[in-house]
């Protein structure tokens, strides 16, 4: 009686040990076949193709400003949202969340510059640049006397933007305004209206203009300057 106790004793340890392992066994089997998680952000296809805007803008530049220095900014912010409610936010609600917020810096920086991007690539198109027409052009004529005027303060603002930023035209009310920013810095931030932007950091047009920031400016909006979407944005 008692060898038939230890005997079921024994029998009933193996099979408990052989349950816990097969329990461990299909829960890290189910881990590992468990999906990803799917990051709050991706980088958006670009509105044409990265040769497209040559020669002013070469594929090789697109390249590297598109698929490495754009995809950098959308992957650090990935990350730096993850697990927080910022995960479930659009660009411009995280942006004006955390313009100014000196323990969120980077991801105000990485949203922002994740925006700003987006906003230029659709600020250019094939064929696009020399004078808008239509309402546009009427403003743009009321706010600063001609296309000239206007063409001549926008070089003027992105070649005295010291170090990275931008230049932008934007909608102050019934007029227009160009302005600048720095580094990652954006007219959504501060309750404006953007209609174009001009990217001015180096890796922008270095490889095609090395220096040249005026001749990059002139040949955006001679040659790249998306009118029909600047003016759909105005209010």
């Amino acid at each position: 009686m008692k060898t038939l106790i230890i005997k079921n004793w024994c029998v009933m340890s193996v099979l408990a040990v052989l349950t816990v392992l097969a329990f461990a066994m299909g829960s890290a089997v189910s881990a590992q076949d468990a999906p990803a998680s799917t990051p709050a952000f991706a980088l958006p296809p670009l509105p044409y193709a990265e040769n497209a805007l040559e020669p002013f803008i070469s594929a090789r530049t697109m390249s590297y400003h598109y698929d490495k220095h754009h995809l950098t900014y959308v992957d650090s912010l990935n990350k730096l949202v993850a697990g927080t409610p910022f995960a479930g936010e659009s660009l411009e609600t995280i942006i004006q969340e955390t313009v100014g917020a000196a323990d969120k810096v980077q991801i105000f920086n990485s949203a922002a510059q994740d925006w700003n991007h987006t906003f230029f690539w659709n600020s250019m198109k094939p064929g696009g640049g020399g004078a808008p027409t239509g309402r546009l052009l009427e403003i743009i004529d009321k706010s600063f006397g001609s296309y000239e005027k206007f063409r001549a303060a926008f070089v003027d603002a992105g070649v005295k933007q010291f170090g990275s930023g931008w230049v932008w035209l934007i909608q102050d009310g019934d007029n227009l305004s160009v302005i600048s920013t720095s580094n990652a810095d954006t007219p959504i931030a501060h309750g404006q209206n953007p209609l174009l932007t001009c990217d001015v950091w180096e890796h922008a047009y270095y490889l095609d203009f090395q220096n040249r920031r005026k001749d990059f400016l002139g040949a955006f909006l001679d040659h790249l300057a998306n009118w029909q979407a600047a003016e759909s944005r105005i209010k």
